[in-house]
């Protein structure tokens, strides 16, 4: 877990309004669109869920950007720290659902994973006084694997490419459970070697 941010008046502060955040905020505004193309007509119409993949796609490599530019350039924030994580979720909560109600994929895949992107989240803001609990190596993975086994369901497949989609949606579910429970321990962990308030 990093601690909270510096505040050395020698040291510049990163903006909260700079391009990564922007990014952030980019991709939460796509997540109501990909929902209203998703459920056009019936929902399984072969050109609006190719539309919607690529709304998804465009969401996804936001994503990418957005961490890569803070990190280059010195635009890491507290607020995009912590709003990077919430818009991934928003985004894979609302592929999810919507490829559930559409009886695309069963109910209790997408509990597991929002149960633990929730209560992740809720672990986040939980700890927040004691610092921001950064993204894990094993959790970037694991928002990847999730990113490319939602696109695939969201795209009108069948045969051998829906079941390479299955292959793939089980890796994210243990991803998905592995790194929770990891996010847990070392939270837990942390806040046992830290000495006691005063």
């Amino acid at each position: 877990m990093s601690g909270p941010p510096h505040t050395d008046p020698l040291v510049p502060r990163a903006r909260v309004a700079n391009i990564a955040n922007v990014l952030t905020g980019v991709r939460m505004a796509l997540v109501p669109v990909f929902l209203v193309v998703i459920f056009v007509g019936d929902g399984h119409e072969t050109f609006w869920r190719i539309v919607a993949f690529v709304v998804f796609s465009v969401a996804v490599i936001t994503d990418r950007f957005d961490g890569a530019l803070a990190r280059s350039y010195g635009m890491v924030t507290e607020f995009g720290t912590l709003a990077d994580p919430i818009a991934d979720k928003a985004l894979i909560g609302a592929a999810l659902i919507g490829l559930s109600i559409l009886g695309d994929l069963p109910w209790w895949i997408t509990a597991v994973i929002l149960i633990r992107e929730i209560g992740i989240t809720v672990l986040r803001f939980a700890v927040l006084r004691f610092g921001v609990i950064p993204a894990s190596r094993g959790g970037k993975l694991k928002t990847l694997v999730q990113a490319v086994a939602i696109g695939l369901f969201v795209l009108p497949l069948s045969g051998a490419w829906l079941s390479s989609a299955w292959v793939i949606m089980w890796a994210a579910l243990v991803l998905t459970v592995v790194t929770g429970v990891d996010y847990v321990v070392s939270a837990i962990k942390d806040s046992k070697g830290r000495p006691a308030d005063r």
